[in-house]
């Protein structure tokens, strides 16, 4: 089956697309700086999750059913990962005390960081893969190729998978985010001012040009969503590992969808307390995948299934079963 990048059509009409939405999201729609509604939030998230499955659909046409579930299985582990990110920008916003009508403008310039970090670490990803394959060997009987880099994207996600089933949620409450590595550069090469100056980056403060915390917030968002990627980039390799198109496009779908999906979820995202289970299980399932993809081929259509499966029962079983303290305190 031939690789999304053999379509130049596809590719210059995905970065039309994304190009046009964004400008459309800045220029027309967010113009006036504002708290975003929940009915907006909504409304936003239909529209890139419809333009996504319109997306899949026009790959399914050029390139087949194996490309499309391909797509599918990248974008809903993305999708899936950066619910639980969501709890951290909470957590961002709220120990900078960011106003409500700023969360929009802090999220549309990661957005932006995201579009170029995401495109470097998979193509870099990508061309690295391409580069570490071993001789052909013999192994339990198998004829087999060994890739250095996906044994160790492999036996990295079963222990991220087995360490984030283990962890506490109280790690990130305490954490002190103005010592984060995207705070400190900011300190480091600029002044900063105590209070916020609307939507600006940089303000005057006793007749000296200054930053503002905001761009403090954008460069800790930044950074943790370079953190995150550590996490994601290498889960959807194991689904189309020699095709960088297919997963740059289903990450950054799913990316785009994240602002709305954060002001549609903000107010509810205790009601997920187990997704977290389903999150760890999926990045083992990942990685064992990628473990044994030398010996055993697990199929894309076959992975979509298992990812959609959990994913379901993770947000039912949380719907479920609420903790007592956070559904009395809501």
């Amino acid at each position: 089956m031939d690789n999304l990048i053999n379509h130049p059509g596809v590719i210059v009409g995905f970065a039309v697309l994304v190009v046009v939405m964004l400008l459309l999201d800045l220029g027309v729609f967010n113009k006036k700086v504002h708290a975003v509604s929940s009915k907006e939030a909504a409304i936003w998230s239909i529209v890139w999750i419809s333009l996504s499955m319109l997306f899949s659909g026009v790959i399914y046409y050029v390139s087949g059913f194996e490309k499309f579930t391909q797509f599918q299985s990248a974008y809903w582990i993305e999708k899936a990962l950066s619910v639980d990110n969501l709890f951290v920008f909470i957590l961002v916003f709220g120990f900078f005390n960011v106003p409500k009508e700023l969360h929009h403008k802090v999220l549309f310039w990661g957005i932006i960081g995201a579009l170029i970090f995401r495109a470097i670490f998979i193509f870099a990803g990508v061309g690295l893969i391409n580069l570490t394959y071993l001789p052909e060997m013999t192994l339990f009987g198998h004829e087999v190729r060994i890739n250095i880099v996906l044994l160790i994207f492999g036996l990295f996600l079963v222990y991220a998978g087995i360490k984030s089933g283990l962890s506490s949620d109280d790690d990130d409450e305490e954490k002190d985010f103005s010592k984060s590595a995207g705070a400190r550069l900011i300190y480091k090469f600029f002044k900063v001012s105590k209070e916020f100056d609307g939507g600006k980056f940089f303000t005057i403060e006793n007749g000296i040009k200054v930053a503002t915390p905001l761009l403090v917030v954008v460069a800790v968002i930044e950074f943790t969503d370079v953190l995150f990627a550590v996490d994601s980039i290498p889960a959807i390799f194991a689904i189309a590992p020699d095709d960088p198109l297919i997963l740059y496009t289903s990450n950054i779908f799913a990316i785009l969808g994240l602002r709305a999906l954060y002001f549609l979820l903000a107010n509810f995202i205790h009601m997920f307390s187990l997704l977290k289970y389903g999150l760890a299980v999926i990045l083992s399932f990942i990685g064992i995948k990628m473990v044994i993809a030398p010996i055993y081929h697990i199929s894309s259509p076959l992975s979509l299934s298992i990812v959609g499966g959990v994913l379901v029962l993770s947000v039912i079983a949380s719907l479920i079963f609420v903790p007592k303290e956070k559904s009395e305190g809501h």
